[in-house]
């Protein structure tokens, strides 16, 4: 396995922008207190091709992958994100990890790359928490429900809305809150809007044809970060 191909991506200008195989590729790597020369070494390469792994839009083979995953002490799927079905949250944390404030601006553009959130919502047994499919509709987060459900029910009460997002292989991760009054969405013109924009229907099926919004007065949120 030589750098070549790394080396002739970095020098036709073509980079791409690091991606998140790349991102933990080297939050292990620094984890374990490893150089790029020296898990390139161990895995039969060069520092020159680690910097193109974890630099660059990189389509490693799978041998490649197994070797890299093999030193790293993880699995193929921990570095390409496709373990799914692993339970979160269990990996070591890091000495060099900080928790810090996320600016609305950042948090509201996270709010766009999920389609999946949490509505916590007073109900008369007591708190409730619901998972829904979501979309982003100006200032607004907005989703279907049946009309007889409890979220539905909860219009002109104040709420919460929470998304995450949590890595084991770099122990880091980021979540957002959004604070606001539920109301449901009654003008004819607006649910035409929602509904069409809807990429997909709500996943646990029915009539889920009720939309409510809600418009945040807060929005925070926090990401777990490493100094390397």
């Amino acid at each position: 396995m030589k750098s070549t191909q790394g080396t002739r991506h970095q020098q036709s200008g073509e980079r791409a922008g690091r991606t998140d195989l790349g991102r933990r590729i080297a939050a292990r790597r620094a984890a374990l207190g490893l150089s790029r020369e020296e898990l390139g070494r161990k895995c039969g390469a060069d520092g020159n091709y680690i910097t193109y792994l974890e630099e660059y839009a990189a389509a490693p083979e799978i041998g490649t992958l197994l070797r890299v995953a093999d030193v790293l002490g993880v699995r193929v799927e921990d570095l390409t994100g496709a373990s799914a079905d692993r339970v979160r949250g269990r990996s070591t944390a890091r000495r060099d990890t900080a928790l810090f404030p996320l600016e609305e601006d950042e948090c509201r553009t996270l709010l766009g790359t999920h389609g999946v959130g949490r509505i916590a919502v007073f109900t008369p047994e007591g708190p409730a928490v619901f998972p829904v499919n979501y979309l982003i509709a100006g200032p607004d987060i907005a989703f279907r429900t049946a009309v007889e459900a409890l979220a539905a029910r909860a219009a002109g009460t104040q709420v919460a809305f929470e998304i995450d997002n949590i890595d084991d292989v770099t122990a880091g991760g980021w979540s957002v809150l959004a604070v606001g009054e539920l109301e449901a969405v009654t003008d004819s013109e607006e649910i035409q809007h929602l509904t069409g924009t809807a990429r997909s229907q709500p996943w646990a099926g029915g009539p889920r044809t009720h939309w409510m919004k809600l418009t945040p007065v807060r929005l925070t949120g926090r990401r777990v970060a490493h100094a390397s």
